[in-house]
């Protein structure tokens, strides 16, 4: 009889912990969507791929991001854009620095540079 009340006095603090960790889940989806992001980054840093086959990784990535209905990362729009200059696409190079810079305003001061410098040339 001692046991069993001792268990009743234990099943307010159980019920309680337990519905603050259900309340503790992340139920919050993602704010951005990594897909093919991190690994494109390390195959430019890496430079064992070339510039094309990375535009096209990223590209796909894109792709999948976009049917989920999310939201590429920051950086994702500018490594596409400095891709794009390297193989002298200029005009897809200024849309995605331009995209960059729409998502992430804080990006613009950046964005603004790598957008002058095929000027320059």
């Amino acid at each position: 009889m001692k046991y069993t009340g001792m268990l009743r006095g234990l099943r307010l603090p159980v019920t309680t912990a337990m519905l603050l960790l259900a309340g503790c889940a992340n139920t919050t989806p993602p704010l951005y969507q990594w897909t093919g992001y991190q690994p494109s980054v390390y195959d430019y840093l890496k430079g064992e791929k070339g510039p094309q086959e990375q535009i096209d990784a990223l590209e796909k990535a894109r792709q999948q991001i976009n049917a989920k209905g999310n939201t590429p990362p920051p950086g994702f729009h500018a490594q596409l854009g400095m891709l794009y200059a390297n193989v002298g696409n200029d005009t897809n190079a200024m849309q995605e620095f331009d995209a960059e810079k729409q998502l992430f305003p804080e990006a613009a001061t950046y964005m603004d540079f790598l957008m002058k410098k095929p000027k320059q040339q």
